[in-house]
């Protein structure tokens, strides 16, 4: 390894540094010597003495020790507990930074990942929201014990030091309240809270959800056993002092683990769902169902779904990785028929029952894999007009992408919660489409996520 390859800071060094652009986790990008140096909390533009943290060959990470020059986007983080629970990366940037910062993102992904000049693609501005706080739908809060009194948090940045979390800025001010009154109601029954260290205890997290348009609430507590301790009067404390509560759901989950849901559910109290509005379709949301944290931002990014598929009434839509149903639903109205997929049975069976309620009959849903699914349905002579896929973070599989080139539907709707995968398999669709227009959409203000809607057509 020549001097050239090692790494150029030592552990500890201070440097001045120009940030020049925001990473894809929200922090500061600059170059030390030709390294490339992340720096969490500096903002592009701005002047920093920085420290190394953490030195390897390839790239270097570091603090702010001063900043030298502040970019005039900067702002006062409004809540308490920024940068120390890890749960927003970006309160510092004032709104309208942060909506470009996040173009930028799909645009450096681009770069780096396929031959295509981000310059000569349609990229649209950032659809951003009119109030960006207070949105999400769902907590998960981890519990814990801090001088005999219960807490209920996120874990510090990686750490595993539980930050207490009383209120929160990016929450629907319903999941805190109701976190809150749970976390009390545990600590006057002296209910045993689960131990990560000793693996003691029975509590291990609250999660709430709420139907932002409904009201609803749904109370889910995560135990290491079967066994909850004075579960009836849990239950009915939580019903007397929240009564918008429709769903109590206990999971278990005795695993050493990050996953917080276990796979057995037992069903305490009220339904065993609770329902929620997207424009005017109502869905119904079980415990372990997967649905949109920002409902506000949802109908936008499936507006614009809607948009790039411009559906006529002869189409044939496949709508892969369906969960339960929404975006085919969304379309159903323009589509000739919608055939839906996805591998987790309940979200399968919750979407039959979506497209029934809202009297959808050209719709059909299947349990399994699009790439297994397509060629068969093709087969027997029938072949998509449309693709519609919304994929998990790690994006397409590679054995669908290879079936989508294979039957080459004329357009794709890709909705991406992740700018590299999508811009690595658009590096492979490439191929056989062209991409018309990518509309980024901001499903997660303060965070440095950003979902995009990219409309592909055959070349």
């Amino acid at each position: 390894m020549n001097k050239e390859q090692t790494a150029k800071l030592k552990l500890k060094q201070t440097f001045p540094l120009t940030i020049k652009r925001l990473g894809i986790n929200g922090e500061g990008v600059g170059y030390f010597k030709k390294q490339v140096v992340f720096v969490p909390g500096a903002l592009p533009g701005e002047e920093v003495v920085a420290e190394a943290t953490k030195v390897n060959p390839k790239f270097s990470e570091a603090k702010i020790k001063k900043i030298r020059k502040k970019s005039p986007y900067r702002v006062q983080a409004p809540c308490p507990l920024f940068g120390e629970c890890g749960g927003c990366q970006l309160q510092h940037l004032r709104y309208d930074r942060q909506l470009a910062e996040k173009r930028d993102i799909i645009k450096q992904a681009l770069e780096r990942h396929t031959k295509l000049n981000p310059e000569k693609l349609n990229i649209k501005e950032t659809i951003g929201m009119d109030d960006p706080w207070r949105y999400r739908n769902k907590s998960q809060f981890q519990l814990g014990v801090k001088g005999g009194k219960v807490i209920a948090g996120l874990y510090s940045m990686n750490t595993h030091h539980l930050i207490d979390i009383e209120d929160c800025t990016v929450q629907q001010p319903h999941t805190i309240k109701a976190t809150t009154t749970v976390k009390s109601i545990l600590q006057d029954l002296h209910i045993p809270i689960y131990n990560e260290k000793t693996r003691k205890g029975i509590v291990r997290t609250i999660v709430t959800r709420v139907g932002v348009q409904t009201g609803e609430l749904q109370i889910v507590l995560i135990t290491s056993k079967r066994d909850l301790p004075k579960k009836s009067l849990i239950i009915e404390e939580i019903k007397k002092r929240l009564p918008a509560v429709k769903s109590i759901i206990q999971n278990v989950n005795g695993q050493k683990t990050s996953l917080i849901f276990g796979e057995e559910s037992l069903h305490l109290d009220g339904e065993a769902f609770i329902q929620e509005m997207l424009g005017d379709i109502e869905f119904e949301l079980s415990a372990r169902t997967f649905f949109q944290l920002n409902p506000e931002q949802t109908v936008k990014l499936y507006n614009e779904v809607k948009k790039a598929a411009a559906l006529t009434g002869k189409e044939k839509v496949v709508d892969a990785y369906c969960g339960v149903g929404t975006i085919g639903l969304w379309l159903a109205d323009g589509a000739r028929e919608i055939r839906g997929m996805d591998i987790i049975k309940e979200s399968i069976q919750d979407a039959k029952k979506n497209a029934k309620k809202h009297g959808v009959t050209h719709a059909q849903y299947v349990t399994g894999k699009a790439e297994e699914w397509m060629p068969k349905w093709v087969k027997e002579g029938w072949k998509p007009d449309v693709i519609v896929v919304d994929p998990p973070r790690t994006g397409l599989d590679q054995q669908l992408l290879q079936t989508i080139l294979k039957v080459q539907p004329e357009k794709i709707v890709y909705v991406s919660c992740n700018p590299s995968t999508l811009a690595k398999d658009i590096a492979i669709l490439d191929k056989k489409y062209k991409v018309n227009s990518i509309q980024p959409v901001d499903m997660f203000p303060q965070t440095a996520h950003v979902e995009a809607v990219t409309e592909l057509t055959l070349k």
